[in-house]
């Protein structure tokens, strides 16, 4: 009979409880799972090449798009964003935000904090992982932090590539203000960078969403799906003017207030307010996912 056992049948006739086993030699639990090990592995797999192909080639298809019908020209001698996609470089980068925020940067939000650790669960590796043993703690916040830094890392990607393909396109030059004036190429990539802060700021509670969902089931389809569809019932709800004021909690509501800082003097109450909603939501739900899987019995 072990030394251990020894001491935990001793304890358990003092009425006392049994001795935690001793962990091996040189275990520490904030190493297991590095960040580097996670990164590399969301990084090879299929769907995050597929995702940043996607996003990087939607630029090359609108001015592709621009090519074949020509110009954009104002309607009813209104002058919107879209109608300046051919201004510059930078016009070109703002209008790629304005039409892929609604709903294009939703899904690889979704789908790299959605499909994390239910993917394990999927392929009946998560009990191996917390088996190694990982802290369950630990396996989350690795796991949430790599989903988190892509979803940051797709949004950077759209607007680079497309301020790139712009600038060959339209050249370099200011930003033309829909409402009029310029801003210069210096001040509009700063202002670019404050936009894209925004969006994955404001896409936080898509991410933790998806993420809380991917804690609770073993279908990663069904917690990107999920964030995915609540996502765009909050867009339906959004549109129902009768809520009235009601709307201001729905994050939705916010999602084109980054539109304030296109303009000579930006405005930032509606991407504080809008920030606000996203991130108290977002707080909720990611100790919902940590709380929720501490007490979860792994049998995938």
């Amino acid at each position: 009979m072990s030394a251990l056992t020894e001491r935990a049948e001793e304890s358990t006739a003092h009425g006392q409880p049994p001795a935690p086993a001793a962990t091996a030699a040189g275990y520490r639990a904030g190493r297991t799972l590095p960040l580097r090990v996670e990164l590399v592995r969301q990084l090879k797999r299929r769907r995050t090449l597929v995702m940043g192909a996607v996003l990087a080639l939607l630029p090359f298809v609108l001015v592709t798009a621009f090519a074949i019908g020509g110009e954009p020209e104002g309607r009813n001698s209104r002058v919107n964003l879209m109608d300046t996609a051919t201004a510059s470089g930078a016009n070109f980068a703002a209008v790629s935000l304005f039409v892929s925020a609604g709903f294009l940067l939703v899904i690889p939000v979704a789908l790299f904090c959605g499909d994390t650790v239910a993917s394990e669960a999927g392929w009946s590796s998560l009990r191996y992982l917390l088996a190694a043993p990982v802290p369950r703690m630990r396996l989350l916040w690795s796991k949430l932090v790599v989903g988190l830094g892509l979803s940051l890392a797709a949004m950077v990607l759209l607007p680079v590539v497309a301020l790139a393909v712009g600038t060959v396109a339209y050249g370099w030059g200011p930003l033309h203000i829909p409402t009029g004036g310029t801003l210069d190429a210096g001040t509009a990539a700063g202002r670019l960078v404050v936009i894209v802060a925004y969006l994955f700021v404001s896409q936080l509670v898509t991410a933790a969403l998806a993420f809380w969902l991917s804690t609770r089931t073993d279908a990663p389809l069904g917690a990107v799906g999920g964030a995915v569809g609540l996502t765009i019932v909050g867009n339906v709800l959004d549109a129902v003017t009768a809520l009235g004021d009601w709307r201001h909690f729905l994050p939705a509501h916010w999602q084109f207030a980054w539109a304030d800082a296109v303009q000579p003097v930006p405005e930032w109450s509606g991407m504080i307010q809008g920030a606000s909603v996203s991130v108290t939501y977002a707080l909720v739900l990611f100790a919902l996912a940590f709380r929720g899987f501490a007490r979860k019995d792994v049998v995938s």
